[in-house]
């Protein structure tokens, strides 16, 4: 039904199209004599000026003449359309939709702005008042098309982050507002301590997660090592419960930046572009991104903050585990993982000691403290 259907609706717009050529050769075959006809040089048409019915005869066989050959014409003309507008939607059919609406914005802007350049060519000669402006006018909506597409992701991010603070705006009013975009790296996805963050409720907003990052985290698991290979399963199951047992707004980043090569770039990209922050605990990652003035919670900052805070002179009781790597060093370690160097402690491994903090270094790896045994500070 459908084929006939097709077939049928193809006829018919074969008819309606042999008849429209029709029409307008016979249009043309009577603009055509009319001109012949006022024409001095032609010796056929000014023998037909005095009498009224040659001419009506004249002006009859050139609508006739005319009309005849594009109605030959007709079934080439529809084959060539037929032609063109295949072509066209099968092109049309590759792009999205995004790059269309903005490519005709974009060139809609462009003859605007053409037509304010070329209003004062249009009272000049040919050349400058025709042939320029529509120079012009095809250059400005090629460039202001073009433009818009290869920015339709910034254009989009600007009007909905627009819409986005207006909403926000009106919440805030009201008392209930909302937080922003989080995205989320790989690293602190495989590490996991991001959903007991959630689970407690101290990140609010939408968490997004990239279809590039979902990608890295499948090759990932699918890696012959299998360390490796249960690092990337580790995160997709974290991915699985954030989904499932938070109460938390999770969203799949479909897109991706073709231009870009490198994961942690387009993370850095897709922050800029949804005005979010980026999730991480990557020191790496972290620098680039004040570098490039893009917000970032950091995981292991966050873990450094909550920690207990340790000033010198305090006591402690620890276990010296190891050595440490200058001479006569002992190291221990706190429950949350603290590392403690204490000055002369080589002597004590594998001992419960009492020390006595001399100092604290905070650095973006951790916190490390130092220490000196009791007995030997008494002394």
């Amino acid at each position: 039904m459908l084929i006939l259907y097709n077939r049928g609706g193809d006829f018919l717009f074969k008819k309606i199209l042999k008849g429209l050529f029709t029409m307008i050769g016979m249009t043309l075959g009577y603009l055509m004599g009319e001109v012949l006809l006022k024409t001095d040089s032609i010796s056929i048409a000014n023998s037909f000026k005095g009498n009224g019915a040659l001419k009506l005869l004249f002006l009859s066989m050139s609508i006739a003449i005319v009309g005849l050959i594009l109605f030959l014409l007709s079934p080439w003309i529809y084959k060539v359309i037929s032609r063109a507008m295949d072509y066209i939607e099968r092109n049309f059919q590759k792009i999205p939709a995004s790059e269309v609406i903005w490519g005709t914005a974009g060139a809609i802007i462009g003859l605007i702005i053409s037509s304010l350049v070329v209003m004062p060519l249009n009272r000049l000669s040919v050349v400058l008042g025709t042939i320029v402006p529509l120079v012009i006018n095809v250059f400005m909506a090629t460039l202001c098309a073009n433009i818009a597409i290869r920015k339709r992701e910034d254009l989009t991010a600007f009007f909905s982050n627009f819409k986005k603070s207006a909403n926000t705006k009106d919440k805030k009013n009201k008392g209930n507002s909302k937080g922003d975009f989080k995205v989320l790296d790989t690293s602190v996805i495989i590490d996991g301590r991001i959903f007991d963050i959630c689970q407690t409720g101290f990140v609010e907003g939408t968490l997004v997660i990239p279809n590039f990052v979902l990608e890295e985290l499948r090759h990932i698991a699918d890696s012959s090592d299998s360390l490796k290979r249960n690092r990337g399963r580790r995160g997709l199951d974290i991915l699985n419960r954030i989904q499932k047992e938070l109460n938390i707004d999770v969203q799949i980043y479909e897109k991706d930046f073709p231009d870009i090569a490198e994961v942690d770039s387009k993370l850095l990209k897709l922050a800029q572009v949804l005005n979010g922050k980026v999730i991480t605990n990557d020191y790496n990652l972290n620098k680039v991104a004040e570098f490039q003035g893009v917000p970032v919670l950091n995981i292991n900052e966050l873990a450094n903050a909550i920690k207990p805070v340790v000033l010198p002179g305090e006591e402690m009781r620890i276990q010296i585990v190891k050595d440490g790597k200058e001479s006569g060093q002992g190291v221990a370690y706190l429950d949350d993982g603290t590392m403690i160097v204490v000055e002369g402690g080589r002597k004590h491994i594998g001992e419960i000691i009492d020390v006595i903090v001399t100092s604290v270094l905070q650095t973006a790896a951790g916190r490390m403290i130092f220490a000196k045994e009791r007995d030997l500070v008494e002394e």
